[in-house]
Formats: structure tokens, C-alpha cells, sequence
């Protein structure tokens, strides 16, 4: 199956791209890495009016590092972070994440900011960034405002942005000598989307302890200060993770199950 009918247009620019997206009489989608929409667009899953393509506006591609961390456009790919063509500012954890994420071909070509836009629950960006304090910058037509990354999902392929909107780029806080951190998720086999994801940074320099569970049926479950997670030797205290799962409506005894492995694995990294 292909596309159904459809226009096409290249932005020169990040404000022509949200001009050309406040069409109020059309459907339109931006076109990145295409990893995700080129899928939906074959299998007629979205049937947007128009695709507004913003792979040759120079400043989603951008990269400026400084003191703080580093901010990168949008249409920065995995293989970008995965092969240090963006600065690491994070003691190796983005690009180990983005080494894992499908397979090279989609790293290639699938962008850092598509797959925060296309709010996949199983993705690693969502919950990575989350967990690592990313903020994220939305340009449109009121002009520009800055978002935490888990403020940005708000369901599963559901975002926060308004019509109009595009993510332009994401910032990446710099780690601290100190910090350590640990990512770790289950799949059926390498390449796979997740059953279960966890992620935890632990940087005692800035006062961060910050753990997020992802790759459940809803936004990622963010704890901003997981400090209270964690007995005086450092362990994960189970219990109140059981706890924290049933008030997030998380019942599935078997889904729970291979999150608590993922989570342990995770801490376990973060200690090593």
C-alpha cells in the first residue's frame, strides 16, 4: 500500500514551517526521519493534506554546547549522538542509548526530536531525556517556549504541542564527574520496541536522583526525586515500588513483574 494523495512542501525555515502548518483548512504532518510516519503514511494510518519536510532547515541540525550542557535541532539523528558528532555532555549515557534504538539503518536516518513528537511509550528518548532533565524548545506562531521533555507526552502518541507547533530543539543538561546513571530495557529481540524500559541518573553534585519506568500503556511514570525509592545501602526498596505501580493504575501482575527486572537491572548499572 502507498500514501493516499497528497501535497509536498520544503521549509526553508523554522517560521515558514509554522506558517505553513496554521493552515486551518488542511491536515498537516512535518517530515524528519520519516522512521515512524513513512510507516504510517504507506499503511493509510494518517492521511495528512500536506507534509511539510524540514530536513534542510540548517538550525534543526545545529548543535551548541556550553558550561550548562549541550543544545542540539530537532533533526539531530541517533546516529548523530551515537557517534559523537554530538558532544556528549552526559559521562556516555545518550550515546549508549542511542546505540541501542532498532537497528543502523533507522539510526541513520530517524531523528532525535520525531521520535519525541511521535510519543511512543516504548521509545528511549521519551524516557531517557525525561530522566535525564531535558528541556525541549517548541516554536509557533506566539513564538517560542521551553518544556520539560515529560511535560511534552501527555498519551501514548499524544503530545502537548498546539497547532501550528514544531519542536525545534532539545537541551541537554551536563552531567557532573559524580554521576552515574543506568538504562536498561526488555525486548523479544535486539531491535525490538520494549516491554519494559527504566532509566535512573543518579548525580549527587547537582541533587539529582531522578528515575523514570517507560514502555507502559500511558506517558512514562517520572519521579523527580527518587531519593525516597532507595534504602541508606543504595538498594531499591520494592516495596514502595509495588506501591507506586498500583496507584499508577499499573495491575498487571506479569507486566509488573519484567518492569521491577528492568528497574533493578538499571540500578544496577547506575552503581557499577
Amino acid at each position: 500500500m502507498k500514501p493516499a494523495p497528497l501535497a509536498y512542501e520544503r521549509a526553508s525555515d523554522v517560521q515558514s514551517a509554522v506558517k505553513l502548518a496554521q493552515q486551518d483548512d488542511v491536515v498537516v504532518k512535518f517530515l524528519a526521519g520519516s522512521q515512524s510516519l513513512g510507516p504510517m503514511l504507506n499503511l493509510r494510518l494518517v492521511q495528512p493534506d500536506l507534509l511539510v519536510d524540514i530536513t534542510h532547515i540548517p538550525e534543526l541540525t545545529q548543535v551548541d554546547e556550553n558550561d550548562e550542557g549541550i543544545t542540539f535541532g530537532a533533526c539531530v539523528t541517533h546516529a548523530d549522538i551515537e557517534d559523537l558528532r554530538v558532544p556528549d555532555v552526559t559521562r556516555g549515557a545518550l550515546p549508549a542509548v542511542a546505540r541501542g534504538i532498532a537497528y543502523r539503518a533507522v539510526r541513520n536516518r530517524g531523528t532525535v526530536g520525531g521520535s519525541l513528537v511521535h510519543a511512543d511509550p516504548a521509545a528511549d528518548w521519551v524516557s531517557t531525556l525525561a530522566a535525564v532533565g531535558a528541556t525541549v524548545t517548541i516554536a509557533g506562531p506566539s513564538g517560542t517556549r521551553r518544556v520539560p521533555v515529560e511535560d511534552l507526552m501527555v498519551s501514548v502518541f499524544e503530545t502537548s504541542l498546539e497547532p501550528g507547533e514544531i519542536l525545534a530543539s532539545v537541551h541537554i543538561p551536563r552531567f557532573s564527574a559524580d554521576a552515574r546513571w543506568g538504562h536498561y530495557k526488555i525486548t523479544r529481540k535486539t531491535g525490538e520496541f520494549a516491554h519494559a524500559m527504566a532509566v535512573l541518573l543518579k548525580d549527587p553534585a547537582r541533587n539529582v536522583c531522578r528515575l523514570v519506568i517507560g514502555a507502559i500503556e500511558a506517558k512514562p511514570i517520572v519521579i523527580a526525586d527518587a531519593s525516597a525509592y532507595f534504602d541508606s545501602a543504595g538498594h531499591l526498596n520494592t516495596d514502595k515500588i509495588e506501591t507506586l505501580f498500583a496507584e499508577s493504575g499499573l495491575k498487571d501482575p506479569i507486566a509488573n513483574k519484567i518492569h521491577m527486572t528492568a528497574l533493578t537491572r538499571a540500578v544496577q548499572r547506575a552503581q557499577l
